[in-house]
């Protein structure tokens, strides 16, 4: 089954769709014209009901089948919210929000998720409940898990969830996914260290938490290099260091934040312990004081066997065997589609978008030209998975 005709027809709408929600990009838990507009276009195609304020900014649709003999519910998902980025590319439909882009791809994501639910609402060609999941701040605000807390499996008796992601530097249309983790955990730290103060000639009369610092970045990174097994992975990574604010004042304090990146909850925790000893046995080494704050962010992304054999079925079947692998390496890239997967089985892909931009870029854009391949894969879910 290549893509579905009916979606190729209305392909060039969804576009339009795809490049206004683009002009009008929105962060995490603001994506108040977004979720307008998506829960006005699903009303127009006619799914039997919308639900709005689902963790604070989310949609959910209902569509029912022909038959409800099954008792199944599927649930699709997709994100809405952009980042705080400066668009570079002079498109047409341009960021209108300064500082504010789609530079994920999310803006793709939704239209996808309005095709699919535009054909499903249309057609009904299943025996079961369709629920469509449009989900607010997914970069670094888990809304993910927002709309978990909020009740939403249980209130609308999703049985499996499955998403999906575009690819730069794959190949358009190309399919790739895995059973297990696919996508890193992700946490974050804040560390303060307070030295002492003292004049830059004269650095023995202070504590300078300069150096201090040096030593915690340097140590951080023996982590995964000395501290845990190298056949598994872990990425410790500061990423920003303040200190001090003239050329001739050893400052009194200075603050570290970053994050850590892993696939396993075992060398989560060894990364945890670790930036924690390190801290205290420098703290003490120095003389300084040394906080740190650890945040466990996202957890692991890791799909269940059964529901990603599915996927991989419906995705051959859609952009043809020779375009899907199955046991592609996972990314070291955090997804708070990983709440959902721990809440209910299911499956997350990943569709090849061409040779792009990288997501996070200001040069990043969504290829439209993989919209019905999205579509046809969402529908294809349902389908094949509550056949009528």
């Amino acid at each position: 089954m290549p893509i579905i005709n009916r979606i190729a027809e209305f392909h060039d709408e969804l576009t339009e769709i795809r490049q206004d929600i683009h002009a009008h990009p929105e962060l995490g838990f603001n994506e108040h014209r977004t979720a307008a507009l998506v829960a006005e276009k699903l009303k127009e195609f006619g799914v039997d009901e919308v639900v709005t304020g689902i963790g604070r900014t989310g949609v959910v649709a209902v569509i029912k089948g022909k038959t409800n003999k099954s008792g199944k519910t599927i649930g699709l998902r997709a994100d809405m919210d952009a980042l705080p980025i400066e668009e570079a590319q002079p498109h047409d439909y341009k960021s209108t929000n300064p500082g504010v882009m789609h530079a994920c791809g999310h803006d793709g994501h939704t239209t996808i998720l309005l095709g699919a639910a535009k054909y499903l609402a249309e057609t009904r060609n299943f025996d079961g409940t369709a629920i469509m999941i449009f989900q607010p701040a997914e970069e670094g605000g888990g809304g993910g898990n927002e709309m978990v807390q909020d009740g939403m499996m249980d209130r609308f008796n999703v049985d499996e969830v499955y998403g999906l992601h575009n690819a730069p530097g794959r190949e358009v249309g190309h399919i790739a996914t895995r059973t297990g983790p696919l996508m890193a955990a992700a946490d974050t730290f804040y560390i303060d260290i307070v030295g002492k103060g003292a004049h830059a000639a004269r650095p023995h009369s202070g504590i300078d938490p300069i150096i201090i610092g040096t030593d915690l970045v340097q140590a951080f990174q023996k982590i995964a290099s000395r501290n845990t097994d190298p056949l598994k992975s872990v990425v410790v990574s500061v990423t920003t260091f303040h200190g001090g604010d003239t050329d001739n004042v050893i400052p009194q304090t200075a603050k570290l934040s970053g994050t850590v990146r892993t696939l396993d909850e075992e060398i989560r925790d060894i990364a945890e312990e670790r930036i924690k000893q390190i801290c205290k046995s420098i703290g003490e080494m120095h003389g300084a004081e040394i906080s740190v704050q650890y945040n466990r962010e996202y957890p692991v992304t890791i799909n269940h066997a059964a529901q990603t054999d599915f996927a991989v079925e419906v995705a051959k079947e859609i952009v043809g065997e020779d375009r899907v692998v199955n046991d592609t390496d996972p990314v070291m890239g955090a997804e708070d589609f990983s709440f959902m997967l721990n809440a209910r089985p299911g499956a997350y892909i990943f569709l090849g978008q061409g040779d792009t931009a990288g997501v996070h870029h200001p040069d990043y854009d969504f290829n439209d030209e993989i919209i019905p391949t999205g579509c046809s894969y969402m529908v294809k879910l349902v389908e094949k998975g509550m056949p009528a």
